[in-house]
Parts: structure tokens; C-alpha cells; sequence
């Protein structure tokens, strides 16, 4: 359900992105520090626009996967702890000398 509402959100956004890079078509100056430019108003906003997405997806990439490394090194914890220690050569000498009744 959760992903269902994340696609809905991601196509309203969409669809608010491009009716405003639409209505906004005028040419702009660009300054790119070492050069200026005169692009469409829709290129900026739909080139930020997709910068923005591509960065919080490499974000979001990392997140998952240090999650789940983070997941792998606690199941293994959790697996090591709930095992049956295994018998010593000192437990075994332990068991050996206790008296018999």
C-alpha cells in the first residue's frame, strides 16, 4: 500500500512539474559561472527538476543498501547468539571428572 501512495505522489508531482515548465517557456539567461547562456524556462526547471530526483535516488541507493548491510550483520549476530554453544576441549574435561552417584 505504502509504494502504491509513493507512485501516486511521484506522478502528481510530475504532472505539477511539467504544467509549470509548460506555462514558463520564456527564454532565461543561464549563468554557468564561466559562460552564459539563453535557454527555455522549461529546460531549467525540467533539467533541475531531474538533477534533484537523480541526487535524492543515489541518496535513497546508499540508505538501502547500508540498511541492509546493517540487516545481514544482525541476523548474523541474532544466529550466533541462539547457537548452541559447541563443547570445549575444557567443557569436555569438566563433564569427564564430575563424580558419578
Amino acid at each position: 500500500m505504502k509504494m502504491q501512495w509513493i507512485l501516486i505522489s511521484a506522478l502528481v508531482f510530475a504532472l505539477i512539474t511539467a504544467v509549470f515548465a509548460v506555462v514558463n517557456v520564456d527564454p532565461v539567461q543561464v549563468n554557468f559561472m564561466f559562460a552564459t547562456t539563453s535557454t527555455p524556462l522549461i529546460l531549467v526547471i525540467l533539467t533541475s527538476t531531474l538533477l534533484g530526483g537523480l541526487i535524492v535516488g543515489l541518496f535513497g541507493i546508499v540508505r538501502q543498501y547500508k540498511l541492509q548491510r546493517k540487516v545481514k550483520q544482525l541476523e548474523k549476530q541474532l544466529h550466533d547468539a541462539l547457537e548452541p554453544p559447541s563443547a570445549t576441549s575444557t567443557d569436555a574435561k569438566l563433564v569427564h571428572n564430575e563424580p558419578n552417584m
